[in-house]
């Protein structure tokens, strides 16, 4: 299992929000590339970046910002205002190695399973839920489906990396809904996808809870830590020792 730094992007700087509303933002760093230059000190080989702008307004604002993340030599992972094929272009073109899909997946799966079977592992789909049900448009509306149904026709279309965010416990602090991410990770394993946890981590003790599941669940690739960071709950170098087993 991989930690996944997080760097949300607004307004060209790194923020954290609760709960994905843009009012309750926090300005951690004027330059995100500040903030994954410190992950990569730690020693962070992979990133989770998100245009928070182009989640919003359902276009690309940031990619200066994410390129200059993408010069440090991490792994890039990437969400944020992909709507089109041109979009997720421009994100490989700035460096990123992983596009995230996440409105344009729920309301249309046809489009991310199309780009998954283009591109394949270079395409991943972001799934977000608020009560089990989808959201989308950067957490402002609430679909009526669940985060289950996408995921079992995305899964069988092809799409091979999901990232699961409980919003109910993003930014929170209140730990990791294990339950919620361990009956994602069944419903993707016969399919042969892989699972990313993202929401929640507020201590190491959820990141001990996580790597356990992933002994058990061989899927669950990874878990993004986000506000933790940014809020010294936990060490970035020391989360990272604890899922390598040092």
């Amino acid at each position: 299992m991989k930690i996944y730094p997080a760097v949300d992007i607004k307004d060209g700087k790194c923020v954290r929000l609760k709960q994905g509303l843009a009012s309750e933002s926090t300005v951690y760093f004027e330059d995100p590339a500040d903030a994954a230059r410190a992950f990569a000190d730690a020693g962070s080989k992979v990133i989770h970046v998100v245009d928070l702008d182009g989640a919003f307004e359902g276009r690309q604002k940031n990619l200066a910002a994410i390129e200059r993340i993408a010069g440090l030599g991490m792994f890039v992972e990437m969400g944020g205002g992909m709507r089109d094929e041109a979009g997720v272009v421009s994100a490989f073109n700035a460096g990123v190695g992983r596009a995230i899909i996440g409105t344009k997946a729920s309301t249309n799966p046809e489009f991310a399973i199309e780009l998954a079977q283009k591109y394949g592992e270079k395409i991943a789909v972001g799934i977000d839920a608020k009560g089990g049900k989808v959201a989308i448009k950067g957490w402002v509306e609430v679909a009526d489906q669940s985060a289950q149904e996408l995921a079992d026709t995305l899964a069988k279309g092809g799409v091979k990396t999901f990232i699961y965010t409980d919003i109910d416990t993003d930014g929170m602090l209140s730990g990791v809904n294990i339950q919620a991410q361990e009956a994602m990770l069944k419903n993707l394993a016969p399919f042969g996808a892989k699972l990313i946890a993202s929401g929640g981590v507020a201590s190491n003790g959820d990141i001990v809870l996580l790597n356990e599941l992933s002994k058990s669940h061989a899927n669950l690739e990874g878990a993004i830590v986000g506000k933790a960071i940014y809020e010294k709950r936990v060490d970035l170098r020391e989360i990272i020792r604890i899922v390598e087993g040092a």
